[in-house]
C-alpha cells in the first residue's frame, strides 16, 4: 500500500533514505507536467524529466513542515529552478563565463543596495556602483537571464494561457511564499550568532549599535558579521 507524501517526507527527515524512490515515483507526474513546458529548447523531454527529478530530490531533503505549505507547492520552484539552470548553462543560447560573472556581481551589488536603501536600484545607480556603463549593465543582466517568450503557453496544448497573463506583481502570494522558503532555508545554514544578528537587525529592525549592545559585542563586530552573513546568503540564493 502506497504512503502519502507527508508520511514519506517525515520518514526521510528521520534518516530513512529508502523512501526516496517512492517519493520520486509518487511525484513524477508533477515533474513531467513541469518538464513538458520546457520542451522545444534543444533538450529531450526525458532529459528534462531527469533534471527536474534532481530538483524534486532537493525539495524532499530540505522540506520542513513548519513552512506551512504543501510539499508540492514547495517543490515546484525547485524543480523549475533546476531545469532553468540546466538550460541556461547547457542550452542552445550560450552566454560567456565573463558575462555570467558580471551578471552575478551586478546581482550581488543589487542586493547590497536594497539592504542599504530598502528599495530597488535604478540601472544607472547599479552602473555607478559597479563602475560600468548603463549599456554594459543592461547587456550583462539581459544576456544571463532566462530566455522566455511572453506568448509561451503555460497550459495544456492549444488552450493554455500565455505567460504574459501570469507575470507576477508585488502582491503575488506564490512568489512571496517561494522567496520566503528560500530565505528561511538559507538563514538556517547560518551559525546561531549569525541568526541572532539577522533576527535583531532585519526582523526587529535594530541598529548595529543596538544589536551589539543586545548581544554583548561591539558595533564593529556586528558590521563585520553582517558582511559575512550577506555573502553567505548571496551564495545560497
Amino acid at each position: 500500500m502506497s504512503q502519502d507524501n507527508n508520511t514519506l517526507i517525515k520518514k526521510l527527515s528521520e534518516g530513512d533514505e529508502s523512501v526516496l524512490e517512492e517519493i520520486v515515483s509518487q511525484n513524477m507526474g508533477l515533474v513531467k507536467s513541469i518538464a513538458i513546458r520546457f520542451c522545444g529548447r534543444g533538450t529531450d523531454y526525458e532529459d528534462l524529466v531527469q533534471i527536474g527529478s534532481i530538483g524534486l530530490l532537493r525539495a524532499a531533503r530540505s522540506f520542513d513542515f513548519s513552512f506551512g505549505c504543501m510539499f508540492s507547492t514547495y517543490a515546484v520552484p525547485l524543480i523549475i529552478g533546476e531545469i532553468r539552470r540546466f538550460l541556461r548553462d547547457d542550452g542552445l543560447i550560450k552566454v560567456s563565463r565573463t558575462t555570467k560573472q558580471t551578471a552575478g556581481a551586478l546581482m550581488r551589488e543589487r542586493e547590497s543596495f536594497i539592504f542599504e536603501h530598502q528599495r530597488e536600484p535604478s540601472v544607472s545607480e547599479l552602473a555607478e556602483r559597479c563602475q560600468m556603463s548603463v549599456e554594459e549593465v543592461v547587456y550583462a543582466l539581459d544576456a544571463a537571464g532566462p530566455i522566455r517568450s511572453l506568448s509561451e503557453s503555460v497550459g495544456s496544448e492549444g488552450d493554455g494561457a500565455s505567460l504574459e497573463y501570469f507575470i507576477a506583481d508585488k502582491d503575488d502570494l506564490l512568489e512571496k511564499l517561494t522567496d520566503s522558503i528560500a530565505l528561511r532555508e538559507a538563514i538556517s545554514t547560518l551559525s546561531v550568532r549569525q541568526q541572532e544578528i539577522v533576527d535583531l537587525r532585519y526582523f526587529k529592525e535594530m541598529s548595529q549599535q543596538q544589536t551589539g549592545d543586545a548581544l554583548g559585542i561591539t558595533q564593529v563586530k556586528v558590521s563585520r558579521e553582517e558582511k559575512k552573513i550577506m555573502e553567505i546568503l548571496r551564495k545560497a540564493l
